[in-house]
């Protein structure tokens, strides 16, 4: 392994904080910034090696390969927790905008959504990694709770009750079992998972993140993030009975008032069945 690999894997060893969930994205985003830099020519570095050049070369290689901006302001904040914990955090610039990286844009009209076919999975090995899929599909779950869920625990007949122990900032929520596609794929579930988790007991969550990553990216499945968005979009439809925004729908001016109640009420049953706390961000799924 090189230096700057092992030095930043034991950074992150040393210094746990955060969900173990953001303390494995951390170890898996340096690897990748570490090995990008030696791809880039910078050979020999050290955790304590880092310079302003470094950053400048890391943007261009991502501004290449077209990232987004999410995307390129989390690894922007990954690289100055690296640059904090060896003091060296003077060599990052406090403000994203000094490098020129626009602010991001949460609420868009263009839909997110995304689909797994039966013919997809299909290629998909790991029958635990094709069952989160699934998950994810029919509940709307992130890929940390479609991995963490206890099906003999969080199956309580008509809805799951999601533990704070599997998702994300802790906290609990319940999603409702509303169709029989949903009940087949949680009785597949059941079968699978036995007892336990959708972790197979000779693995670990970061091991079985591992195994996530490299089933799906070998099916061509990318973004899978874009299974919550369908399940927003979906859900919506089914509360009003007219599209969102993102799918092609009516905007907020043109509702009526009427429809514009309805609008507000779903939004809030959306973001509690997605388990975020406001309103708000539920527009980032169904637009404005």
């Amino acid at each position: 392994m090189r230096d700057l690999n092992y030095q930043l894997k034991q950074l992150c060893r040393h210094c746990r904080e955060g969900s173990h969930a953001t303390q494995a994205k951390r170890e898996r985003m340096l690897t990748l910034i570490a090995n990008q830099l030696h791809e880039l020519g910078y050979r020999g570095m050290s955790a304590r090696s880092l310079k302003p050049k470094h950053i400048e070369a890391l943007l261009g290689r991502w501004r290449e390969q077209e990232l987004t901006t999410g995307t390129i302001k989390n690894r922007m904040a990954t690289i100055r927790w690296w640059a904090n914990k060896v003091d060296k955090r003077n060599v990052v610039a406090r403000s994203n905008e000094h490098y020129g990286i626009p602010d991001r844009r949460f609420v868009t009209n263009e839909s997110k959504a995304k689909t797994v076919t039966h013919e997809q999975l299909e290629k998909v090995r790991d029958e635990h990694v094709r069952m989160s899929l699934e998950l994810q599909q029919a509940f709307g779950l992130r890929r940390e709770e479609a991995m963490k869920i206890r099906p003999c625990t969080a199956d309580q007949g008509d809805h799951l009750f999601l533990q704070g122990s599997w998702t994300k900032g802790g906290r609990e929520r319940v999603v409702p079992i509303r169709t029989e596609q949903q009940r087949e794929v949680l009785d597949r579930t059941h079968r699978l998972a036995g007892r336990g988790s959708l972790i197979p007991s000779n693995r670990n969550y970061v091991q079985q993140m591992r195994v996530y990553e490299g089933n799906t990216r070998r099916a061509g499945l990318h973004h899978m993030h874009g299974l919550r968005h369908a399940y927003a979009q979906g859900r919506y439809e089914e509360l009003t009975g007219w599209s969102c925004p993102a799918a092609g729908g009516p905007v907020a001016k043109d509702l009526t008032a009427e429809k514009r109640k309805l609008d507000h009420e779903a939004r809030l049953t959306i973001s509690r069945e997605l388990g975020h706390e406001r309103e708000a961000v539920v527009g980032a799924y169904l637009g404005r």
